[in-house]
């Protein structure tokens, strides 16, 4: 059975009266098909310029996959016109370079910190040596303990471990230049101390006009040692190098002064409570 395929009652569905239009026709699947030379959607896409005001005889487009179209781009100005990278030059001339030099001078003081340091923290392990070990001609802790009783302190026992193991640790971190600050205001905390005890000692045996000719001077000038590392600083030659009150001692230094003054005097004043001047 064959049909026409311009004849409308082939496309008539049973139960249709009214029937297919005169217009329709059957339709070959085969006419979508693409040509063999087909270059796909883009055969025929072409996208406008940005610049609208041209023709399309002057301007003409961009085909997607043969001519890419360019970016836009806006030409620069201002102070931006000149310099290849957008970017204005950091202001970098000779007085920085002098500044930055003579920040990084300091001669031999650093050296001069170190010795100090070294000096001072020697002097204090060795007599806490003296105290625990009794080596060099030291008490020993027995002894240490019953000349702390005889002074007038109280809980003697106690503090016989304390101020030995706490001069011992000061004069090591001194040495190393580490935590400085509390190193040094905790020696002169326990010189303070010490001093108010032997002028105590001094008075009761009424030779305090001779106190700094028994021998108690140079008690007097380690104190003041140790106070000039807690307002210089340790310098640099120590693990305190990289902190600021090693670089920049200013505030905190006066506090550790403050603090290493007065622990010195309330602890003669808890501890003991004598008046060494009266």
């Amino acid at each position: 059975m064959t049909s026409h395929p311009h004849d409308p009652s082939a496309w008539q569905r049973p139960g249709d009266a009214a029937g297919r239009p005169t217009s329709a026709s059957l339709v070959d699947p085969d006419d979508d098909l693409p040509s063999a030379n087909y270059a796909g959607d883009f055969e025929t896409t072409a996208i406008p310029s940005y610049d609208a005001g041209r023709s399309e005889t002057e301007t003409p487009g961009y085909g997607l996959l043969n001519e890419p179209e360019p970016l836009p781009y806006v030409q620069p100005g201002g102070r931006h016109a000149m310099t290849p990278y957008g970017a204005d030059a950091a202001e970098y001339g000779p007085d920085i370079d002098a500044q930055s030099h003579a920040a990084g001078r300091r001669g031999t003081q650093d050296f001069g910190l170190l010795v100090l340091r070294l000096g001072v923290g020697a002097i204090l392990i060795g007599h806490g040596l003296q105290k625990a070990l009794g080596v060099l001609g030291g008490p020993g802790l027995d002894s240490w303990g019953d000349s702390l009783a005889a002074m007038g302190f109280k809980y003697a026992d106690i503090l016989t471990y304390i101020t030995t193991i706490g001069q011992l640790a000061a004069g090591l971190l001194l040495v190393l230049g580490l935590f400085t600050p509390v190193a040094a205001a905790g020696a002169l905390a326990y010189l303070v101390t010490g001093l108010l005890a032997e002028a105590m000692a001094a008075h009761e045996e009424a030779r305090l006009a001779q106190f700094l000719s028994d021998g108690h001077e140079y008690k007097v000038f380690l104190a003041c040692a140790v106070a000039a590392l807690i307002l210089t600083g340790p310098g640099r030659y120590g693990f305190d190098a990289g902190r600021g009150w090693a670089r920049r001692p200013f505030v905190g230094s006066f506090i550790g002064l403050l603090l290493g003054v007065g622990a010195g005097v309330a602890l003669w004043v808890l501890l003991n409570g004598g008046n060494p001047l009266g």
